[in-house]
């Protein structure tokens, strides 16, 4: 039998970015009514998506996970946005 070769796996070169913008950057630039209105787009979707569940009809199961965390974060800037007016 012949003897596998094995090799060395060498460490990948970071790559030297700048940052890109992160959602909570792009939520901070909008104001508060806008933010307001796409919160209640996101928590209509995400009721629409537990009732997907429910019924065993939801594909996209993933989705559900990614609604919560950006409603999070919309209203963390919404009450950072009332506390800086304070």
């Amino acid at each position: 039998m012949a003897k596998k070769e094995t090799k060395v796996k060498k460490p990948k070169a970071q790559k030297m970015t700048a940052k890109s913008s992160s959602k909570a950057d792009d939520f901070r630039a909008k104001s508060a009514d806008e933010l307001g209105t796409h919160l209640t787009t996101l928590k209509k979707e995400q009721f629409n998506l537990r009732f997907q569940r429910a019924n065993g009809q939801s594909e996209n199961t993933g989705r559900i996970r990614v609604l919560r965390r950006d409603i999070a974060r919309i209203e963390t800037i919404l009450t950072q946005q009332r506390r800086a007016k304070a």
